[in-house]
């Protein structure tokens, strides 16, 4: 996770936000709007809500995720690491 001091950072298509820059409840909202979506791939296996919830945390954490803030549509989601745009997957650890 950032330091407390750093600022979030720009990339092409918004702005990188620390999850602890959201509140609890936010950050919980993203995370399962996220797995939720249509066409999100966990792998083989059926995963429980809380199994994926705590994936996707995991991979916050881990640098494997990331979390950015769209400017011009003014709204979070939940990316890999490698992409730089919204429709990214995170796939099952």
């Amino acid at each position: 996770m950032r330091e407390q001091n750093e600022s979030p950072q720009p990339d092409s298509s918004g702005v990188e936000l620390d999850p602890d820059q959201l509140s609890p409840g936010a950050l919980r909202g993203l995370v399962e709007e996220y797995i939720t979506r249509e066409g999100t791939d966990y792998g083989q296996g059926d995963w429980s809500l809380e199994d994926k919830v705590a994936q996707v945390f995991r991979q916050l954490e881990h640098g494997d995720a990331r979390i950015v803030f769209d400017l011009e549509l003014g709204s979070a989601s939940i990316v890999t690491a490698s992409s730089s745009t919204s429709s990214a997957r995170v796939p099952a650890s």
